[in-house]
């Protein structure tokens, strides 16, 4: 059984033709009726039951504040100003944000001059976030286009592997683009376009059979930031799980009840996402004039900010089910061939700041 935007897009699909994967991709997780972030609660409830996945602010409080003194550490590089805007693209159910606060509060100037701003779509997480931050004063946006001017330090973890994609195969003809169609049975499946122009792609290298993904979104996303930042000095981190060199495979998939499922089955009723390119993503930053620090992996920069440190100090006292599982949790997020290296950050800066905390010296 299929949920309603399923038959939506069917009709689209006799009526318009194919649709790029980004055109899926946004109709399933976007649309405005049936869209998985309108109607799902991705994280399930506040005790964690429920959802379809769960993040690294989910997993443990560690997580949330030592991005805070990432953030912490940015505004004294800007210059400590007595007003400047926190923002977190992507922000879940506020957890992240709510552990940056606590270590914003370490120094109480900073935790006086952040002004928060959150960038999300969702109705049911922007709920969640209201009542996770209950007492802070936050401005809720739907894009970065409406952020104010001024200072800024943005977040965004698992933020980047949401939005659409592009997938391109290469053939014995050239490359053609990956479309979304309708099958024999009323389901969908993929397709492949006629073949693209010579020189299209500056790709080159490529074997048949590789799939090259672009989202036009994320290098968007780093192209205004970079912009942002020639006018109103600021840094930004991004975390998420993708790719230094290009892999020449497709990875897009669907997750359901923390299960992966085919990703055309049921749209709107699974989450979506693909790896991150963050080579390109670098590149188009740096084209825009900001400096670009990274990508190292989420291990390298969780151990650079204290990771075990703060594991230990949040251990002490506590019973030893209680050790254990703040133990594990920490763990988890910087295990080899796990979320430790499978997860990268990069960084992206206004010129003439100093490096950031937890990258190598530019």
């Amino acid at each position: 059984m299929t949920g309603p935007l399923h038959a939506r897009l069917i009709r689209r699909i006799a009526a318009e033709g194919p649709l790029t994967v980004a055109d899926f991709m946004a109709a399933a997780l976007l649309d405005p009726r049936d869209g998985y972030y309108t109607r799902a609660t991705p994280l399930g409830d506040e005790s964690g039951r429920g959802g379809d996945f769960v993040t690294a602010p989910e997993l443990t409080q560690v997580f949330g504040e030592l991005l805070g003194l990432w953030c912490l550490e940015a505004w004294q590089r800007l210059g400590a100003p007595p007003h400047f805007k926190l923002v977190e693209l992507g922000p879940g159910r506020g957890s992240l944000m709510s552990d940056v606060l606590r270590s914003l509060a370490l120094i109480p100037g900073c935790r006086a001059a952040a002004e928060i701003h959150l960038v999300e779509v969702s109705p049911r997480l922007r709920a969640m976030q209201r009542d996770r931050l209950r007492g802070a004063k936050v401005t809720w946006h739907r894009g970065i286009a409406t952020l104010p001017a001024g200072f800024a330090v943005i977040l965004a973890n698992e933020f980047l592997d949401a939005l659409p994609i592009r997938q391109f195969e290469k053939t014995p003809q050239g490359w053609r683009e990956r479309l979304v169609v309708r099958d024999g049975a009323g389901g969908l499946t993929f397709a492949l376009s006629g073949t693209l122009p010579s020189g299209l792609l500056d790709a080159p290298d490529a074997a048949t059979g590789a799939i090259l993904e672009h989202c036009s979104a994320a290098t968007a996303v780093a192209e205004a930031l970079a912009e942002r930042f020639r006018g109103s000095p600021g840094a930004a981190l991004f975390i998420d799980y993708g790719y230094a060199t290009r892999p020449w495979k497709g990875s897009l998939q669907a997750v359901a009840g923390h299960r992966k499922v085919p990703a055309l089955s049921d749209p709107g009723c699974a989450d979506l996402s693909a790896l991150v390119d963050f080579f390109a993503l670098g590149q188009a930053a740096e084209r825009a004039g900001a400096r670009v620090h990274g990508p190292v992996t989420q291990a390298a920069l969780l151990q650079a900010l204290g990771i075990e440190e703060r594991s230990a100090g949040l251990q002490h006292g506590k019973s030893p089910e209680v050790a254990r599982a703040i133990a594990a949790a920490c763990r988890r997020l910087i295990a080899p061939g796990g979320m430790g290296e499978s997860f990268l950050a990069i960084s992206l800066e206004a010129p003439g700041l100093e490096s950031p905390a937890g990258f190598p010296l530019a």
